[in-house]
């Protein structure tokens, strides 16, 4: 999958692309709008990026995680290397381990929450102006579709592509939002 990225200060034309992009079986899951007027997305009802996927809180989660392991990975190797494993016994430093595991993980998801997504930084100026980022995940076999139905947006400022949601994700994110309006 590829993510095109699209600039606009016209969230009707947005609406509209957006409903253009469905009807040609687009599905809403590779649709997103990020903004700073979350209100006015919202009046449009357009697919806003989600406040979590907003900040860079999973990436350093992961890299957290990874520490994390490392230091229970340390932990566990000291109390081993040095005795103390089978003077106390393994749960204390196991327990421990966890602990590093844990708390590296949460420190650095912590830190993340502070921080923009590493994704949408290029595009911080842009937001900064109130203008909109619209973007949307293509398979190889869409990007025809793509160029045809933006032809007729001229409004829309080109920013460039990137790399996109794998599709068995977009897949079961629009599977679970059809079994949600089905379901009572």
């Amino acid at each position: 999958m590829e993510r095109h990225f699209f600039a606009s200060d016209n969230l009707q034309d947005l609406e509209a692309l957006e409903t253009e992009l469905e009807q040609q079986g687009i599905v809403t899951p590779q649709i997103h709008v990020l903004s700073n007027l979350d209100d006015e997305v919202a009046n449009h009802r357009l697919h806003e990026v989600s406040s979590l996927m907003r900040t860079d809180v999973i990436r350093k989660g992961l890299i957290g995680a990874l520490c994390g392991v490392l230091g229970g990975a340390a932990v566990l190797v000291i109390a081993s290397a040095s005795g103390l494993a089978g003077q106390f016994g393994w749960i204390p430093f196991v327990f421990l381990a966890v602990v590093v595991l844990g708390f590296c993980t949460w420190e650095a998801g912590f830190l993340g929450f502070q921080l923009p997504n590493t994704r949408f930084r290029r595009f911080q100026n842009v937001l900064d102006e109130g203008r909109h980022i619209f973007f949307v995940d293509l398979r190889s076999d869409q990007r025809l579709l793509l160029a045809d139905i933006l032809s007729r947006h001229q409004g829309l400022q080109t920013l460039g592509t990137g790399e996109g949601t794998p599709w068995w994700l977009i897949s079961l994110q629009d599977k679970f939002q059809r079994f949600v309006r089905w379901a009572p």
